[in-house]
C-alpha cells in the first residue's frame, strides 16, 4: 500500500501520516504528527498510539520501515531520528520532486476510488417566486458536490429537474449543471401509486369522501399525522414541532421526481440501492422534513431511509434598499468585477474579448462566496464590497488571476523556444530536480501537490449513515485549498525570476522550475474543475 501524507498549507497545524504495510502501519500514523516542512522534517508524539507500543518509545521496525518505503508520489526518507519531541523524519528533496514531478500528466487516480450512487435534491429549485441569494448557496453547493463525487467515481442523480426558463438562464450565467426539464412519461403511474399508498397508510386521515374529507381545503388531499409516525418508529433528528401535514398534489409530484431519481441511479442494477442527500437553506429544512417523513411513509423501502439532510446556513445581505433577487445579485458582481478591472486594466478590459473573462472572473467570485464559508456558517454579502476585484487574496478573482499568470509563464516560454531562445523542456526523468533549492518550491510541493488527491477525496466525502437525518461534509475544503495554494504560489512567483537569462548553465534550473509549476499549473485546473471554472489564458 503507498504511504499516504496529509499536508496543510504554511502555518496551518494538521497531522500528516504516512501508511505503511507490515508491523509499521500501526504505529505510523500518530509518529508523523505536527510537520514543519520548512525544516525539512516531521514531527510525531514520542507516545505511539499502538496497542503493543504503550511505552514512550518508538516501536522497533518503524525508523527501518520508514526509510524502506518507496514508489510513485512517496516522500524519500533519508533518515529518522529519535528526539525527545519525537521521531524526526528527514527526507531527500531531490528525489521527493523527482519522484512526484514525473508521474504521468493529470490528476492522480483515487486510491480505492468509491463506487455509490447518490440522489442530490436541491428544493430551492421548486421556489415559486424568484430565485434570492440563500437559494444560491444550495444550488452551488450541491453542483460542486456532484462534481467531487462523480470525480471519486459515484454515479450521481440531480433534482428536480429545472423547469423555469428564469432560472435555467441564471444558472447557465453562474455555469451551474443542471439537468433540464423533460417530459417524463412515468411520473403520472408514480403520483397514482402514491395515491394509492395514502388510502390505504394509517397515518392518513381524510382520504376518502366524507366528513372528513369535506373539512380540508380544495387542494388537499389528505392529512397525514407525522408526528405519530416519528414516534412509533423512534426517528431521532426531527423537529418536534412536525405535527399534521396536509398532503398536496404539488408534493406527490416531488416525491415522484425523487422516485424517479432513485430508478434512474439504480437502473441496471438489481438488488442496488443509493443515498439520498436533501441540500437545504435552513430556512427550507422544516419543510423537507416534512417531505421526508411523507416519503418514508408512503414507500417504506431502504432508499427512503437512507436519506439525509445537507443544511446550509442562512445568507444574510446587508445593505439591501430592498429584498435582492439572485439574478440582480449576479448582475451585481458582474458590474462591480468589470469596473474594477477597467480600473487595473484600462481601455484594454473594454475590448470585447474581455467579455468572457468579466464574466468567468464574477462566477469565480460568487462562487468562492458563497463556498469558501462551512456550509453550516451564516454567509455575509455585502453589496458594496470591493475585494471581489483581484486586488483580494481571499476572493476567486485572486485564484483566476494567479492561475492566468500560469498560463502567461508557459505561453511566453513557448513563444521563446519557437523563436530558439530556449530550448523545450526534457523529459520530466532527465531533470535536475537538485537545482530545486527554495524552500517556496518545497512548499509547493508539500503541501499542495502531494496532498491534493487527498483534499479532492476529504471534499466529497459524505459520512456513514447515523441515527440522526443531517450530515455534515468539507464543501469548503477546495475553496480554502485554492486561496491558500494561490497565495503561496503569489510569494514563490513574485519572489523567483523563473524564465531567466537564456545562457545554458541557467538551463537546469529553469527546466526543475517549469516542470514544477507544470504540475502546480494541472493542479489548479483539476481544482477549478470541480467548481466548473475554466482556467483563463490572460487577465
Amino acid at each position: 500500500m503507498k504511504p499516504k501524507a496529509t499536508a496543510a498549507a504554511a502555518g496551518c497545524e494538521q497531522r500528516r501520516s504516512l501508511r505503511c504495510p507490515g508491523p509499521v502501519s500501526a504505529a505510523v500514523g500518530s509518529l508523523l504528527g505536527h510537520s514543519n516542512p520548512r525544516r525539512r522534517e516531521s514531527r510525531g508524539p514520542a507516545q505511539v498510539a499502538a496497542p503493543e507500543a504503550a511505552g514512550p518509545e518508538v516501536p522497533p521496525g518503524v525508523v527501518a520501515g520508514l526509510a524502506s518505503l518507496g514508489g510513485p508520489g512517496v516522500l524519500a526518507v533519508r533518515g529518522c531520528q529519535e528526539t525527545p519531541a519525537g521521531l524526526a523524519v528527514q527526507v531527500r528533496r531531490p528525489e521527493a520532486f523527482r519522484r512526484l514531478l514525473s508521474l504521468p500528466p493529470g490528476p492522480a487516480p483515487a486510491a480505492g476510488a468509491k463506487q455509490g450512487r447518490v440522489v442530490l435534491h436541491c428544493p430551492a429549485l421548486r421556489c415559486p417566486a424568484a430565485l434570492r441569494p440563500r437559494h444560491l448557496r444550495p444550488l452551488l453547493l450541491a453542483d460542486h458536490l456532484a462534481q467531487l463525487l462523480r470525480a471519486q467515481g459515484v454515479s450521481v442523480c440531480l433534482v428536480p429537474a429545472l423547469a423555469k426558463e428564469g432560472s435555467q438562464e441564471l444558472l447557465q450565467q453562474l455555469r451551474i449543471d443542471w439537468p433540464p426539464s423533460s417530459d417524463c412519461l412515468a411520473l403520472p403511474d408514480i403520483v397514482v401509486a402514491l395515491k394509492q399508498a395514502l388510502g390505504k397508510s394509517p397515518y392518513a386521515t381524510g382520504c376518502d369522501e366524507g366528513p372528513g374529507k369535506a373539512a380540508l381545503p380544495e387542494d388537499v388531499i389528505c392529512k397525514v399525522h407525522l408526528k405519530n409516525f416519528v414516534e412509533e418508529q423512534c426517528l431521532v433528528g426531527y423537529d418536534p414541532n412536525l405535527d399534521v401535514l396536509l398532503v398536496t398534489e404539488e408534493k406527490l409530484w416531488s416525491l415522484a421526481e425523487l422516485q424517479q431519481a432513485v430508478l434512474q441511479c439504480t437502473a441496471g442494477d438489481q438488488g442496488s440501492c443509493c443515498s439520498i442527500v436533501h441540500v437545504v437553506n435552513c430556512e427550507e429544512e422544516f419543510q423537507q422534513q416534512q417531505l421526508d417523513l411523507l416519503w418514508r411513509i408512503l414507500d417504506p423501502r431502504t432508499h427512503t431511509a437512507l436519506q439525509k439532510h445537507l443544511i446550509c446556513g442562512p445568507v444574510k445581505v446587508t445593505n439591501p434598499s430592498s429584498p435582492i433577487r439572485a439574478d440582480q445579485y449576479f448582475q451585481l458582481r458582474k458590474r462591480q468585477m468589470y469596473e474594477a478591472s477597467v480600473m487595473k486594466y484600462g481601455e484594454l478590459a473594454q475590448d470585447e474579448a474581455w467579455t468572457e473573462v468579466i464574466d468567468t472572473l464574477t462566477v469565480a467570485a460568487i462562487r468562492f462566496e458563497m463556498l469558501s464559508t462551512a456550509h453550516r456558517s451564516q454567509i455575509t454579502l455585502d453589496l458594496e464590497d470591493s475585494s471581489i476585484s483581484t486586488k483580494g487574496t481571499k476572493s476567486g478573482a485572486f485564484v483566476m488571476y494567479n492561475c492566468a499568470r500560469l498560463a502567461t509563464l508557459f505561453g511566453t516560454y513557448q513563444q521563446a523556444v519557437e523563436r530558439g531562445t530556449y530550448p523545450p523542456l526534457p523529459p520530466a526523468s532527465e531533470l535536475k530536480y537538485s537545482c530545486l533549492r527554495e524552500e517556496g518550491e518545497w512548499l509547493l510541493l508539500f503541501n499542495y501537490l502531494l496532498p491534493f488527491p487527498e483534499v479532492l477525496q476529504q471534499a466529497a466525502e459524505l459520512p456513514a449513515p447515523t441515527k440522526g437525518i443531517r450530515i455534515t461534509a468539507s464543501t469548503e475544503t477546495v475553496c480554502k485549498f485554492l486561496i491558500q495554494l494561490s497565495m503561496d504560489f503569489s510569494s514563490y512567483y513574485n519572489r523567483v525570476h523563473v524564465l531567466g537569462e537564456p545562457f545554458p548553465h541557467l538551463f537546469d534550473q529553469m527546466f526543475a522550475r517549469l516542470q514544477l509549476l507544470g504540475a502546480v499549473r494541472d493542479m489548479f485546473h483539476s481544482a477549478l474543475a470541480t467548481l466548473h471554472l475554466p482556467p483563463l489564458s490572460q487577465i
